[in-house]
């Protein structure tokens, strides 16, 4: 059976109904309905085998899932260099958040040295749903203990009046309010963001619970 195929037999209508509602930017004939958790085990099942790597080499995908099922491959190759080929191949076809949002690749974590370049130049990126990913792969990986200031000044510096951008943007500070409170907080002080991005990341971060009390109340004499 092709990927497709496996896809097919797991889509329901109800399904792609409330999918497509998700992603209106994409039509609707190219959903299939089907649940992540299908999509997951699908790709666990065919990891490693011919037809994965024949699947991979198969781009554009007309299909959704086909998509999701695409990026949960590449997550789970274990090797850095081949994983950000990989992923490097399949953003530019990309084509909503649900699919950006989606995948991580496991091997990222343990090479951040290595992976850091690869995400400023994602970040820089003309192509929307490339930068959404390296703002993404930046809050995931880098306000941990490898965390180093001039890094919220590559997402401060990202315009632009795409919905999907602007929001990852808020969601980015709003997470680093969470984590880096102090570095962060001068960003909204300075209104460094964009109105929207920064009204957003502030109501983002009000709703954390990871925000303390305290600089929530602050945070709301700011917006």
């Amino acid at each position: 059976m092709t990927v497709y195929e496996r896809l097919a037999v797991c889509g329901s209508e109800k399904h792609r109904d409330f999918q497509s509602k998700l992603v209106p930017n994409i039509p609707k004939e190219t959903i299939l309905g089907v649940k992540t958790p299908e999509m997951r085990k699908i790709a666990k099942e065919i990891k490693g085998t011919k037809e994965a790597e024949e699947f991979l080499a198969e781009l554009p995908h007309k299909y959704y899932e086909e998509n999701l099922v695409h990026f949960f491959l590449i997550a789970m190759i274990g090797d850095f260099d081949e994983c950000v080929k990989a992923v490097e191949t399949f953003l530019p076809y990309v084509d909503c958040w649900s699919v950006c949002d989606q995948s991580s690749p496991k091997v990222f974590a343990k090479n951040h040295e290595k992976l850091l370049p690869f995400i400023k130049k994602w970040i820089g990126s003309e192509h929307i749903y490339t930068a959404r990913f390296g703002i993404r792969m930046l809050m995931n990986e880098f306000l941990g203990e490898d965390f180093e200031q001039e890094y919220l000044e590559w997402v401060a510096q990202v315009k632009g009046e795409d919905h999907y951008i602007k929001m990852m943007v808020a969601w980015y500070f709003a997470t680093a309010l969470a984590k880096r409170y102090d570095e962060s907080i001068v960003y909204i002080e300075n209104r460094r963001l964009e109105p929207w991005t920064h009204k957003k990341a502030i109501q983002k971060a009000i709703e954390s619970f990871r925000v303390s009390d305290e600089h929530k109340e602050y945070l709301k004499t700011l917006r």
